[in-house]
């Protein structure tokens, strides 16, 4: 594949997330709390989260190591935050979560499947094949101090909140509780904005548009669902914090 071929991929590609955007704002994804019928098959809530989210770390793999760059330490570097990210997202996050008894449909678990396919092939391919050979200077820019901040502080956030949220169901619980304390003080879902944060942070050590597109699509699929969780959590709880945002303090 040649690189113009490539970057009119990677345009098609964020196209096709600023486009998708205002829909996903008028149509709550079914899963988790949102789940109704009518979306077919269903599945266990982890194996679902399994599948979808277990192909990511293999097909950036394939696009990587069959890349024809010569790999270099900053392409390596780049590969293996992607990979500590999903490993953790794939294979250790869904056992620490109390969802026995959920289900999430099919459709949802093979779009996020196509998702990954996507996502993964504009980063792995870049990474493999048309700019991942980054010079050693990588490692001493203002721009990789910058990223590796707002990575490891997205992670921190993202991570901390995910434990915040799974601490509050007990072993066979099945309801829902208003978190409290850390950024849930100002928002409904940190963890989405440290999701956001990272990628970000990702997005700047990149340094190119691939990366960019990746935030896009986390936005793309991120604020939508966070704000159905606040409408859910106003709906459900008449005593939730009025002053509470969605995502971004004081903001949205």
């Amino acid at each position: 594949m040649t690189p113009q071929i490539y970057y009119y991929l990677l345009y098609f590609w964020i196209a096709i997330g600023l486009t998708t955007f205002p829909l996903l704002l008028k149509k709550t994804a079914p899963y988790g709390r949102h789940l109704t019928e009518g979306w077919g098959p269903l599945v266990s809530n982890q194996i679902g989260w399994m599948i979808q989210e277990g192909v990511a770390p293999l097909f950036i793999s394939f696009w990587f190591w069959t890349g024809s760059l010569e790999k270099t330490y900053a392409s390596y570097f780049l590969y293996g935050l992607y990979m500590a990210h999903y490993i953790y997202r794939s294979y250790i996050f869904p056992f620490r979560t109390h969802t026995r008894g959920k289900k999430i449909p099919l459709f949802i678990c093979g779009s996020a499947v196509f998702f990954n396919f996507c996502n993964t092939f504009i980063l792995g391919y870049y990474l493999g094949n048309i700019g991942g050979n980054y010079p050693d200077s990588f490692f001493t820019s203002p721009l990789f101090f910058i990223g590796v901040l707002l990575f490891a502080a997205g992670v921190f956030v993202n991570v901390k909140s995910d434990n915040m949220l799974i601490a509050l169901r007990k072993p066979g619980e099945i309801g829902y509780k208003i978190p409290q304390g850390f950024l849930f003080r100002f928002i409904s879902c940190p963890n989405h904005f440290g999701e956001l944060i990272e990628w970000t942070g990702y997005a700047i050590l990149f340094g190119a548009l691939p990366g960019w597109s990746f935030v896009i699509w986390s936005v793309v699929n991120l604020i939508p669902r966070t704000l159905d969780h606040h409408k859910w959590y106003r709906t459900q709880f008449p005593d939730y914090p009025k002053e509470r945002k969605a995502v971004i303090p004081f903001i949205l």
